[in-house]
C-alpha cells in the first residue's frame, strides 16, 4: 500500500516502493472555477527560462476528452518551451476512441488523452496505442500508474472516497467502503449510475482484491441503500448532501476542490457542508485512478508526441494539475495545493491501474445483476 502524508507546500510518501500523492465526460467538463482559476494558478508557476529547453519545431496533434479550457494553458506553455505546434480536439471519450478507431491508419491524431485507467485500457485493448520507452516517463510515474508495456502513462491523480454530510453524520461510524452496505445507511446513499466508468473501475479494483462473490455481497447491499435512483454527476451528489437527500456518497476529490472555489456562491456553500472521510485506511487504502495519456499507433509525429507526454509529467505540468485541477499529481515529490493539503492525509490503494481493464467486463455484469442501475 502506498502510505501517504500531507504537508503544506511538500509531499512525502513511506513506503517501498515510493508512490504518488494521493484525483470526462469526462471528468472536469463544465467546472466553474476552470478558467479563471486555473489561469491564475499557471501564471504564478515560475517561468522557465526559454534557453533551458531547445527549440525543436513541427506539431503535434491531441485527442483529449478533457475540457480545453483546463488543458491548453499547459500546450501553449509547452509549445513556447520548443516551438512544438499542438492541434488539439476535445470531446468526450467515447466519441474520441471511436473517431480513432474509424480513422484507422489515416488518423491524424497523435496522442489521445483521457481520463481513467478504464477509458486508457479500453483504448489499448482495441489497439489504438503504441507501446513507447521513455526513461523520463518512467521515472515521473510510479509503475501502478502506467501500462506495463508503455501504452500508456497516467498524468494526475485523483481519489474517490465517502463523502458525508458534515450535520447529520459522525465520522466515526464509517472506517471502510464496506460500512456503506451495512442496514444503518439504508435509504442514505447518493452515487452515479452503473454506465460510469468511475464507479465500473471501483468495482474492477475491489473485483481484482477480493474476487467477485465478496464485491458482488458488498454491491447488493449498497444498492440496498440507495437513497435515489443513481443519477448526475459528482457534483449532483455533493450537492445531493447538502440538500439532506442522502447523507453519504461516492465522489472523485477534485469535484469537491472544484465546488469549493466555484464562481456560484451555491456550489461554495454545498462544498462547505460536506467532509472527507479516507476509507479503509487500516486495510487496502482509498480507491484512486488516473487521468492520463498514449501515443497513437499510427502517429506521424511520434517524437513530437513523447516530447510532450514528458512535459506533462514535469514538475512545471504536475504543479498546475494540483494548482489549477485540484488533482493529485502523479510525479513523486510534486507540492500539491492548500486544499488537497487541508483534506489531510490517507493511504492509497497501491493495486496496479492496469488490471482495471481486465475486469470491466465482470465489473459492469455484476453491478447489472444487482440492480446497480
Amino acid at each position: 500500500m502506498a502510505c501517504v502524508s500531507v504537508r503544506r507546500g511538500c509531499r512525502s510518501s513511506r513506503g517501498s516502493p515510493p508512490g504518488p500523492f494521493f484525483s470526462g465526460h469526462l471528468a472536469f467538463r463544465g467546472i466553474s472555477f476552470g478558467a479563471a482559476f486555473a489561469a491564475a494558478a499557471f501564471a504564478a508557476m515560475a517561468v522557465v527560462p526559454a534557453a533551458r529547453a531547445a527549440a525543436v519545431g513541427g506539431e503535434v496533434n491531441v485527442y483529449s476528452a478533457r475540457q480545453e479550457v483546463l488543458i491548453k494553458p499547459l500546450l501553449d506553455r509547452f509549445t513556447a518551451r520548443t516551438g512544438i505546434r499542438v492541434n488539439l480536439v476535445a470531446g468526450t471519450a467515447d466519441v474520441l476512441v471511436q473517431r480513432l478507431r474509424s480513422e484507422g491508419a489515416n488518423s491524424p491524431a497523435d496522442i489521445l488523452l483521457t481520463v481513467d485507467a478504464g477509458n486508457l485500457n479500453r483504448a489499448k485493448e482495441m489497439e489504438l496505442f503504441q507501446p513507447i520507452r521513455s526513461e523520463e516517463l518512467e521515472k515521473a510515474v510510479p509503475a501502478a500508474y502506467r501500462d506495463p508495456q508503455g501504452h500508456w502513462f497516467g498524468l494526475s491523480m485523483r481519489a474517490r472516497p465517502i463523502m458525508y454530510a458534515r450535520d447529520r453524520v459522525d465520522p466515526a461510524a464509517l472506517a471502510t467502503y464496506r460500512d456503506l452496505a451495512d442496514r444503518r445507511w439504508r435509504g442514505k446513499v447518493c452515487v452515479r449510475s452503473s454506465s460510469n466508468v468511475y464507479n465500473q473501475s471501483m468495482v474492477a479494483a475491489m473485483i481484482a482484491e477480493r474476487g467477485v462473490p465478496a464485491t458482488e455481497a458488498w454491491a447488493r447491499g449498497l444498492v440496498a441503500n440507495f437513497a435515489r435512483s443513481p443519477q448526475g454527476g459528482d457534483r449532483d451528489q455533493i450537492k445531493a448532501l447538502a440538500a439532506g437527500q442522502c447523507d453519504v456518497a461516492l465522489v472523485n476529490t477534485y469535484y469537491l476542490g472544484g465546488m469549493h472555489h466555484a464562481a456560484e456562491a451555491g456550489e461554495r456553500e454545498a462544498a462547505a457542508r460536506v467532509a472527507i472521510l479516507w476509507p479503509d485506511q487500516k486495510e487496502r487504502g482509498v480507491h484512486v485512478n488516473v487521468s492520463g495519456a498514449g501515443v497513437t499507433r499510427h502517429a506521424g509525429n511520434r517524437d513530437n508526441a513523447v516530447r510532450l507526454l514528458e512535459f506533462l509529467v514535469s514538475e512545471e505540468a504536475q504543479r498546475w494539475y494540483a494548482e489549477g485541477n485540484f488533482e493529485y499529481p502523479v510525479r513523486p515529490g510534486t507540492p500539491v495545493s492548500d486544499t488537497l493539503a487541508g483534506w489531510g492525509s490517507f493511504k492509497a490503494d497501491d493495486l496496479s491501474l492496469a488490471v482495471l481493464g481486465e475486469h470491466n467486463a465482470e465489473a459492469v455484469r455484476l453491478m447489472d445483476r444487482v440492480g446497480w442501475r
